[in-house]
């Protein structure tokens, strides 16, 4: 491909764009935003960036099945998404395959390294723009380059064709991004190869310039060339690891070659007429399962809608603390702390802790209940068949001591993340979500990416040496029967498990259209009587919480309450909607 061309590839999504946007018909609500609902009958992606869906929805056009068009969207994102995720990031995804009826995840967020080193608490790093003791080993290009070798069908370099051409040729920016550029604007100017991109002249980037990314492209074109050997050993790696090590990390070359993806069985759930399938430990799968049940155990659809009922409002409210306090009692590795996700998933357990949730109030602290029992019962029903998430082998004896809840905050690094959604024709479906962690990450910039800084997320008890650090990402797929009805996820850290909960609630327990569902305002529960409220709900909704003894407190909605990308399948239509807080967009094919 000549230089010239490659110049040109970045159009086709505007030409993707042009075949796939059209007028609604009268039954569908109108959306008065570019590319936020989308409806086809054979494919779609949602998500975080409009370049990056129409990536994804080229390589199911092209013919790619849905684990296709998510590396492809990945690595896309990994180029117009930098902010919130990159090669340099990690996550997780779940993936449902139709024909063989089976589910499957896979765990790649970022990881400590073999030196005991990485059991030590440094602080005077975090105390700097640019913090490599914060950068664990990152896990998106093994977790890509694994799901495309696992159940990929076109050839790789089809599927990072796309993303080569946005680094190369360039892509317009977008408002996030020249927002989170600005606020990042101390980490990017501490590191002169990223102030040159971010920060031209000084200046953050502007919604409408055009930031081209010439080294990134080089890394994308040997990773086509020498698959996962290409950045895990060899020049990009040690380059790497030279540069974290030179900003305080203890990182080796032989962490970067020893990275494991894991795969790993689904969490799973009955829940009202259908499955759910999460990110199992130490990812936050369990957190969104465990509200959606205590829901269901409260009937907390007959309250209506939490946009205009108070005691709806207070009910969900409720479930997302109960949920939040009982599943952040137990984290770490599960391959080293004990974690009963599976009781804590189970309907058994949310029986239990549902008279708790119906009463729970504003003034009142939320203490854990025991799910142990719960998480030695063997499934049953579908969740069995499909062999889902086990029970922990560890036992309460090895589970971490209990912390403190977390401030929500109002720190915009908070809005981190990326999240993506992917149903093809066959209706096989992949959920992924992926990150740098906070906004740029580590700040430590490489062969033109960004280290996440997911070890950041080890606490005093978690930290050591070869362990996968905590995170609320909580990809999820929503089966009805032995199919996919719905595909979901989020980005914003401490707020991903709750907008993920909310938007699943209202559609499939309150039958809202998907696009009410994830335009509708949410609530975000804070540490004490506090709750962050978005413009939205009725009068009645805000004086019930006060009623109830919270606080609330008015937040601005166009970055914060996470980022939601999801698609829904009902009647015989895929639907795919992006979270109008940020610049996502559903493209269909």
């Amino acid at each position: 491909m000549t230089a010239s061309s490659l110049l040109r590839v970045p159009l086709l999504g505007v030409i993707v764009f042009a075949a796939c946007t059209r007028l609604p018909t009268p039954s569908e609500p109108a959306v008065p935003l570019f590319a936020k609902r989308a409806e086809s009958p054979r494919g779609m992606v949602s998500a975080s960036h409009a370049d990056a869906a129409a990536a994804g929805a080229r390589i199911l056009r092209e013919g790619g099945n849905a684990v296709d068009a998510a590396v492809a969207t990945g690595f896309a994102l990994s180029v117009v998404d930098p902010s919130q995720t990159g090669l340099g990031g990690g996550g997780g995804m779940v993936v449902w395959h139709r024909a063989q009826r089976r589910a499957d995840a896979l765990d790649f967020y970022a990881r400590s390294g073999a030196d005991p080193d990485w059991a030590r608490v440094d602080t005077a790093w975090a105390r700097r723009p640019i913090n490599g003791r914060a950068a664990g080993v990152p896990g998106a290009v093994a977790g890509l380059l694994e799901a495309h070798g696992r159940w990929g069908k076109l050839p790789l370099a089809q599927v990072m064709a796309p993303a080569i051409a946005l680094a190369r040729g360039g892509f317009i920016v977008s408002p996030l991004l020249a927002r989170t550029s600005e606020s990042a604007r101390a980490k990017l100017a501490a590191d002169s190869a990223a102030a040159a991109l971010f920060l031209p002249g000084g200046q953050a980037l502007r919604p409408g310039d055009r930031l081209v990314q010439e080294q990134l492209a080089q890394t994308l074109e040997h990773i086509v060339q020498g698959g996962r050997a290409a950045f895990y050993e060899g020049a990009l790696a040690t380059r790497a690891v030279a540069k974290m090590r030179s900003l305080g990390s203890p990182v080796t070359e032989a962490d970067f070659k020893a990275y494991p993806v894991t795969a790993k069985r689904p969490v799973c759930s009955p829940w009202l007429d259908f499955t759910l399938l999460g990110a199992a430990p130490p990812l936050g799968g369990a957190t969104t399962i465990t509200a959606l049940n205590l829901l269901s155990a409260t009937n907390a659809k007959a309250l209506g809608s939490p946009t205009t009922e108070g005691a709806a409002a207070v009910r969900l409210l409720g479930a997302m603390r109960v949920a939040g306090a009982d599943v952040g009692r137990y984290r770490g590795d599960p391959a080293v702390f004990g974690v009963p996700t599976r009781g804590l998933t189970s309907p058994a357990f949310a029986a239990s802790r549902a008279a708790a949730t119906a009463a729970l109030e504003g003034g009142a602290d939320v203490t854990a209940g025991d799910p142990w029992a719960d998480d030695a019962a063997a499934p049953r029903g579908q969740c069995a068949a499909l062999d889902g998430w086990g029970a922990s082998t560890l036992g309460p004896e090895r589970a971490t001591a209990p912390r403190g809840a977390r401030d929500g905050g109002d720190d915009e690094a908070a809005s981190n993340t990326t999240h993506f959604s992917v149903v093809d024709a066959d209706r096989n479906a992949v959920s992924l979500t992926f990150t740098v962690g906070v906004l740029f990450g580590s700040g430590v910039f490489v062969n033109g990416y960004f280290l996440n800084s997911g070890a950041g997320n080890f606490d005093a008890q978690t930290r050591g040496p070869n362990r996968y650090a905590s995170s609320t990402i909580s990809p999820t797929i929503v089966l009805q029967g032995d199919e996919v009805r719905f595909v979901v996820g989020a980005a914003g850290s401490q707020y991903i498990p709750t907008a993920t909960t909310q938007v699943t609630f209202r559609h499939l327990a309150l039958n809202e259209d998907p696009w009410t569902a994830i335009a509708s305002p949410r609530l975000q529960p804070v540490q004490g009587r506090t709750v962050e409220v978005e413009a939205g709900f009725s009068p009645a909704v805000y004086a019930a919480l006060k009623a109830s003894g919270y606080q609330p407190l008015s937040r601005v909605g166009d970055i914060m309450f996470g980022g939601v990308h999801a698609i829904a399948v009902m009647r015989g239509k895929i639907i795919g909607v992006a979270d109008p807080r940020r610049d996502g967009a559903a493209i269909a094919y």
